[in-house]
């Protein structure tokens, strides 16, 4: 055991720590979750539009309010390529401490350069962008652009590469001409980008880097051994005190949003239609991480439980009140550095196979039809369980048992190995009398 716990301690806390300093993965995490309102806010509307009632529905469509809850969904849910990488640029900018608002503007400019326009072939045409690549066609783009852009606008400003004005003019007329000479460097690049690609035939920029890196990371988040494997890692930094869903979820969280949103664009086409993906955000938040990481709600329901019991170790009755209700919502700090968790080998095997068995449970049981997936609705990470599954599924009773039956499956997980912990706590306990 000692061996072990040297082993984590000297070999992967530092690397987890580096991984959760790592300016690239601090602004890809920034980026997406400056969009995290719009997306939410857009899932109430799909919530809205797609309750499984009826008569709500078929009026509805009687009423033409459908239409406008769908532009309601697509105009702040549809939006997040072009939030990120606003987002990413003035996170990546910031770190460098320069100017992030100014950042991220010139990288919203050249995500709009390089999207693709369409024409309406009128006589008097209209141009216009297709709003699938402001979404989550175009959140790799907006990623890979975002940090380029901001990058290339820290070097300028950093090597004093600018226009300075007297330190009588206002900050923010200064911020303004500070930027022209990097804006102008970063749009013209982009601008020879789209003008390449588009004159020799290549296609857009937005389906090339699908094609490239989408594929592959597609592959490890998307499948179940993919999945399991990054569930794996999760638990293992968050195990060793390094929040795991900063360093893991960085990387992967585009994958399950732009999945999340594909599943919103079936769903929104057919609501009886097949959807597209089973792992999805909501998938992940909702259905493995019950509780938080390392699906500890089993955990804490299992110490409330124990505490019950007359001969119960104090730390177990201290603790169960402080868990309990936190953890319901998803908030388990509280036990992982109270009980701890953290560092504590005895809950290392539990901490890993709870969330691994809940993606094994979820995944099987949604692509064999006896659950409905998750259909693009972004709910909180902290409603509680039950009614998060019901609305994950856009309403579904199978979403909420699946949570119950997750949560029985992380209890038993959890109940031998914490009674291991329970009667070291009684011993250690009896001794100090």
């Amino acid at each position: 055991m000692s061996k072990i716990n040297t082993v984590l301690e000297e070999k992967m806390l530092p690397l987890a720590a580096k991984l959760g300093q790592n300016k690239v993965l601090i602004a890809i995490r920034d980026g997406i979750t400056l969009g995290m309102p719009l997306i939410i806010i857009g899932s109430l509307f799909l919530i809205l539009n797609s309750f499984p009632v009826a008569s709500w529905t078929g009026w509805l469509q009687e009423t033409g309010l459908n239409v406008y809850l769908d532009k309601g969904t697509s105009s702040s849910f549809g939006l997040m390529g072009m939030i990120a990488a606003f987002g990413i640029a003035s996170s990546l900018a910031q770190q460098y401490k320069v100017d992030g608002m100014s950042a991220g503007a010139i990288a919203m400019s050249s995500f709009l350069i390089v999207t693709p326009t369409i024409f309406s072939g009128d006589e008097a045409p209209l141009e216009g962008i297709q709003i699938g690549y402001m979404g989550s066609k175009g959140l790799f783009v907006a990623i890979i652009l975002g940090l380029i852009s901001s990058w290339i606008f820290q070097w300028f400003i950093n090597r004093d590469i600018q226009i300075k004005l007297p330190d009588t003019v206002p900050p923010a007329v200064a911020r303004s001409f500070s930027a022209l000479i990097p804006g102008a460097v970063i749009i013209s690049l982009w601008t020879i980008v789209y003008g390449v690609t588009d004159s020799f035939g290549i296609g857009n920029i937005h389906d090339a880097i699908m094609k490239l890196i989408g594929g592959p990371l597609g592959l490890l988040g998307g499948s179940l051994v993919g999945t399991m494997i990054v569930v794996f890692f999760n638990s293992l930094f968050w195990f060793i005190g390094i929040h795991g869903g900063n360093v893991v979820n960085s990387i992967f969280s585009p994958i399950w949003l732009m999945n999340t949103d594909e599943n919103r664009l079936a769903f929104q086409a057919d609501p009886h239609a097949a959807l597209p993906h089973i792992v999805t955000g909501p998938f992940m938040d909702n259905f493995v991480y019950i509780g938080g990481g390392g699906a500890t709600l089993g955990l804490v329901i299992v110490i409330a439980i124990i505490a019950i019991k007359k001969k119960a170790s104090i730390i177990s009755r201290t603790m169960a009140p402080l868990t309990l209700t936190p953890g319901i919502f998803n908030i388990n700090e509280p036990a992982m550095f109270g009980l701890p968790v953290v560092l504590n080998l005895k809950l290392l095997i539990p901490f890993i196979l709870a969330p691994v068995f809940n993606v094994i449970i979820a995944y099987l049981s949604i692509s064999s039809g006896l659950v409905q997936g998750t259909v693009g609705i972004s709910i909180p990470w902290t409603m509680p369980p039950i009614i998060s599954g019901f609305l994950a599924t856009g309403g579904h009773v199978s979403g909420a048992v699946l949570q119950i039956v997750c949560i029985l499956v992380d209890i038993l997980i959890y109940l031998p190995f914490y009674r291991s912990v329970e009667n070291q706590n009684i011993k250690d306990e009896q001794g100090l009398i």
